[in-house]
């Protein structure tokens, strides 16, 4: 999708006049990496955690930037410079507008939390589907518009602005009119989703995690937070819904939020007095039934997605739906039944084995202990916890995600998860004082096995009928990071891998992985 604009239109948005050196520019695109660089591109230099993009303004003209936006004092580079004191807003601002503020044609729904965030949004995205509604969707998996599915990148973060920008002038192309918008911490601190003008957010739960960037609890909160302050600030549009905020209420950020969120809210959760609630729930092998309590309605829902935090996901989503859209109770019954399953997040993996092979996105403390009570519900024998923890990521969770599983499964297998530059070796010494503080004995209740494949097979090894082997960490992810190099991986395949080893049928290769030697 080609669009040319005018310099002299963008530097307005950036709150500067226009001269006569931006007239006559055309801009082609807009970029914060300069190996990305085309003819004609405006280059925003980032300052990030390891990099600073003013270096590379020289690479950037020498590939075509047509104007370069930083924030340094700098002189006679060769290009028309703009000096901005935020350069992440300066990009979002030049991003929205250089795709003509796409998000102001579209219905905005955005869904943020430490865990569910995306089957939340997928299941938002199943029952507008449901209703009829012309509708995309930008997770941390995939954007979805209209017939296409694309990949949004490597690992778990919302893609950068202009990506989020594009993906949503796209969404307008194509005729859409709703959206839904996977808005992790990163994203939000980092004003990637900035100028998209949400109408709904919703908060799946704020538990510890990513630290490491934040440097504390409090500070995570208040990126989260950010997504329902900002609802207030949306840009007006034509047949707009009421700007809605939809909270749990069983979830520690509850209070918080409440009192910080001047537009109308709408609670859900187990409690009694939530807007949006449970009652009758019935669990079984395949999923979860139950009867979803709101204003005026009462939805038998259908969920085929295992564990009772699916409850709380599909509650949050009836809450968007059916009391901050509008759509009707049984669009929200049949939108939840339509979604059998979503890659990554308790996928069952069957090769004819008599025991369950599940492999699931659970990384953070909160999600491992969730994942791990739901499995001791799906079999009558053990549960055999294959998982990591990543490198330069908050350090804390480390030891608690192996106080979890020495407590909650039966078996730890404790492996690689993204060590990046750290030594593997030390953070699974970390782990395994977690797992000591427990009462874990190791090589008798928990093993250390760096080397995620070799973890795997050892897990399905020890396997006995009826026993569960999940792998976490991981899910629909399709690389490792060992230094800074990116390897090819996937859960899913290692787990069909070694299956087959074990049952000495054909299937997969399993993938390669670097020891500990080779990555340094």
């Amino acid at each position: 999708m080609e669009r040319l604009v005018a310099l002299s239109e963008l530097v307005m948005h950036l709150g500067l006049r226009a001269t006569s050196v931006e007239y006559g520019i055309t801009i082609t695109g807009i970029t914060l990496d300069s190996r990305q660089v085309q003819p004609g591109n405006i280059f925003v230099a980032l300052i990030g955690e390891n990099t600073d993009g003013h270096r590379f303004i020289p690479n950037a003209i020498q590939q075509g930037a047509a104007a370069i936006v930083g924030t340094e004092t700098l002189g006679g580079i060769g290009a028309p410079y703009y000096q901005v004191d935020n350069g992440r807003q300066a990009l979002a601002d030049l991003a929205a507008a250089f795709w003509g503020f796409p998000a102001r044609h579209l219905t905005v729904i955005g869904v943020t939390g430490t865990d569910g965030k995306t089957t939340t949004a997928n299941l938002i995205f199943n029952i507008l589907h449901a209703a009829d509604k012309r509708v995309g969707m930008i997770t941390t998996v995939n954007a979805v518009i209209g017939d296409q599915q694309m990949d949004t990148g490597f690992h778990v973060t919302t893609p950068e602005a202009p990506e989020v920008q594009r993906y949503l002038a796209e969404m307008v192309s194509a005729g859409l009119t709703h959206v839904v918008l996977e808005a992790t911490s990163h994203g939000l601190s980092q004003k990637r989703v900035a100028n998209c003008e949400f109408d709904l957010g919703v908060v799946t739960n704020i538990t510890h995690e990513h630290l490491d960037y934040h440097g504390s609890y409090e500070a995570y909160r208040a990126a989260k937070a950010s997504l329902f302050t900002g609802l207030a600030q949306t840009h007006s549009k034509e047949q707009a819904p009421p700007r809605t905020a939809v909270i749990n209420q069983d979830d520690a950020s509850y209070k918080l939020l409440r009192g910080i969120i001047s537009v109308r809210q709408v609670s859900y959760g187990m409690d009694f007095n939530a807007d949006v609630r449970a009652r009758e729930v019935s669990r079984h092998g395949k999923g979860t039934n139950f009867l979803a309590v709101g204003q005026n309605y009462e939805i038998p829902v259908e969920c085929h997605l295992v564990g009772e935090f699916n409850i709380y996901n599909c509650l949050a989503a009836i809450a968007v739906t059916v009391d901050g859209l509008g759509l009707s109770p049984a669009c929200a019954r049949a939108g939840i039944a339509a979604l059998k399953s979503i890659p990554g997040r308790m996928e069952t993996i069957s090769l004819g084995q008599k025991f369950l092979a599940v492999v699931d996105f659970a990384h953070t403390p909160n999600a491992l202990r969730r994942s791990l009570e739901a499995a001791r519900n799906l079999v009558p024998g053990r549960i055999i916890a294959v998982f990591g923890s990543a490198g330069l990521r908050d350090q804390e969770k480390r030891r608690m995600m192996a106080e979890y599983s020495a407590e909650l499964a039966d078996i730890t297998v404790l492996t690689a998860e993204d060590p990046r530059t750290e030594s593997l070796d030390s953070i699974l010494l970390e782990m395994a004082a977690g797992a000591d503080s427990r009462g874990g004995i190791e090589n008798e209740t928990y093993w250390r096995v760096p080397d995620r494949g070799e973890a795997i097979r050892f897990g399905i090894s020890i396997a006995h009928p009826e026993d569960i082997v999940i792998a976490c960490g991981k899910g629909h992810e399709q690389s490792m990071c060992f230094g800074r190099i990116e390897y090819p991986w996937d859960d899913r395949t290692a787990m069909r891998a070694a299956l087959a080893e074990h049952l000495n049928i054909p299937g997969p290769e399993m993938p390669y992985l670097p020891t500990q030697e080779e990555h340094g």
